[in-house]
């Protein structure tokens, strides 16, 4: 058969990112996802660890809430379809989606992610240091949890997703060159 055999990448091999393999921001927003997802499947799943950080009043209600079971699931979901949309940027199987469509969804996540943890820091900075009062929904403890925890948990989520679509970004500019 005298012609160069033609040689398919693996459907989970990396898309080419150019030459220097710029494919880490995407598999860290992945990363942060599917772990944020675990957790969340956890609380669904009806576990409390970890519960009381979030909030005072869902700690005491969520096994006895089909709404919180619910609106976990919904969140778990969500993230771990954040997780693949991550990948989908620098796997072969997130070709069949739009470069577009790709592009805009993990820049959305990234900015919606990073605006909202930014809007809570502030919040939570100014209830810690006595400016604004805590509501009663959010315990003075959680409030810590937030501040330290949780609001800078959900800014580095946006900073990975939007440095994966920043990436991508490049990858798709240098591959289309």
């Amino acid at each position: 058969m005298g012609g160069a055999a033609i040689r398919q990448r693996p459907a989970s091999a990396p898309v080419a990112a150019g030459a220097d393999g710029r494919t880490w921001a995407a598999h860290a927003a992945a990363v942060w996802a599917f772990a944020f997802a675990a957790l969340s499947f956890y609380w669904a799943a009806g576990g409390t660890i970890g519960l009381a950080a979030v909030g005072g009043t869902i700690e005491g209600t969520a096994r006895s809430h089909e709404w919180f079971t619910s609106i976990v699931s919904l969140t778990a979901l969500a993230k771990a379809v954040g997780g693949m949309l991550a990948l989908s940027l620098v796997r072969t199987w997130g070709e069949r989606i739009p470069r577009t469509v790709r592009l805009a969804a993990s820049t959305a996540a990234g900015a919606l992610l990073a605006v909202y943890a930014l809007l809570n820091l502030g919040a939570r900075a100014l209830q810690a240091v006595g400016i604004v009062a805590t509501p009663a929904s959010m315990h003075s403890a959680a409030a810590w949890w937030h501040l330290l925890l949780w609001d800078p948990w959900f800014l580095a989520g946006g900073v990975l997703f939007l440095a994966a679509a920043w990436q991508f970004h490049l990858a798709s500019r240098r591959e289309r060159a």
